[in-house]
């Protein structure tokens, strides 16, 4: 039977490690690539750095965070690395004052030095030593996939932590939103399935590769994608989804599809789609049409998936693929 090694980022073990369930996978924000993650295991022994003003163009949005830890470690970024070690040198100042500051670059900033190519400006918050329970719930929302608003007072820098809110910049105060990351949830065996996963995992986002195929398991595993041996055709019961998780089958025996995809089509995943050619489409579709399911649900199925026609080899599809994706939901994140 397929084995895999547990992992659990509470439990400090080793880094690199894959998780094996979808909670490990949640769980899994490493402290070395995440802002809250870094300052939620340094118990608030940092600055936390947020864009809460963009003028004209800009690389990053309203509410990027960026962690500035007390070793001078930086995690996150807030441009393309043009104000990343400035801000540095303002949040060490900052950690000394102990109070917040916000920083000008770019357009109307008294840092003539130090130019943004997009000719934009920006303004960046820095908030020295964050209080580390409004940290702690900021990422157990994250971690339980629940959408959340981080408040800060400008002046003292205390925090609240609601339910509900959005990014905005207001009078002596600037909120962001928290939503729950992209997930992937990926179904499959051979190169597709894995070549996607491992994509989808070296670009940092949530993942799980499905398959009844040992060595498909295998291969991901390496990569530290949290992987699951499927026993059966069909969707399991215990997967946690909501409309921001993306699900993708990469199936040759397309048999093993429809069990997949009723239980798919029954979600708020915003993304379902499979592998295979228009033919295989059409007959996906007239499978599922036989099996009772709803024509309004089965419009909902991406297919053939990708943003490159006829893609040939696996690289190639896990990159339309992942792009076909990005494109759907991006608008609305940046909206």
């Amino acid at each position: 039977m397929h084995q895999t090694v547990n992992f659990d980022i509470k439990s400090s073990t080793a880094e690199g490690t894959p998780p094996t369930s979808q909670l490990e996978m949640g769980q899994w924000r490493n402290p070395a690539r995440d802002p809250i993650a870094a300052l939620h295991h340094a118990d608030g022994d940092g600055v936390l750095a947020l864009i809460v003003r963009v003028e004209g163009p800009s690389y990053r949005p309203v509410g990027t965070a960026m962690a500035v830890l007390k070793t001078g470690q930086r995690i996150g970024s807030l441009s393309s690395g043009c104000i990343e070690a400035d801000i540095a040198v303002h949040a060490r100042d900052a950690l000394i004052q102990g109070s917040p500051k916000v920083i000008r670059y770019g357009r109307g900033s008294p840092y003539m030095d130090i130019q943004l190519p997009c000719g934009g400006g920006m303004d960046i918050l820095l908030v020295p030593h964050p209080d580390p329970s409004a940290v702690r719930q900021v990422q157990e929302h994250r971690l339980n996939r629940r959408a959340c608003a981080l408040n800060i007072c400008l002046s003292r820098g205390a925090m609240e932590v609601t339910e509900e809110g959005t990014t905005h910049l207001a009078p002596g105060r600037f909120s962001v939103r928290f939503d729950p990351e992209l997930q992937f949830l990926v179904f499959g065996k051979g190169p597709e399935a894995t070549t996607f996963a491992k994509l989808v995992q070296s670009v940092g986002f949530p993942n799980m590769l499905l398959s009844p195929d040992c060595e498909t398991l295998d291969q991901a595993v390496g990569s530290c994608c949290a992987t699951r041996l499927l026993l059966h055709s069909g969707f399991p019961d215990d997967l946690i989804v909501d409309n921001r998780t993306a699900v993708v089958l990469f199936f040759h025996e397309h048999d093993w599809e429809p069990p997949v995809l009723i239980g798919a089509l029954a979600t708020d995943a915003f993304y379902i789609g499979a592998q295979g050619s228009i033919r295989a489409r059409d007959s996906r579709r007239q499978a599922l049409d036989d099996l009772g399911v709803r024509p309004e649900q089965i419009a909902r199925l991406k297919g053939p998936v990708g943003l490159i026609p006829s893609a040939r080899d696996a690289t190639t599809l896990a990159v339309s693929v992942l792009a076909e994706i990005l494109a759907q939901v991006m608008p609305q994140d940046y909206s």
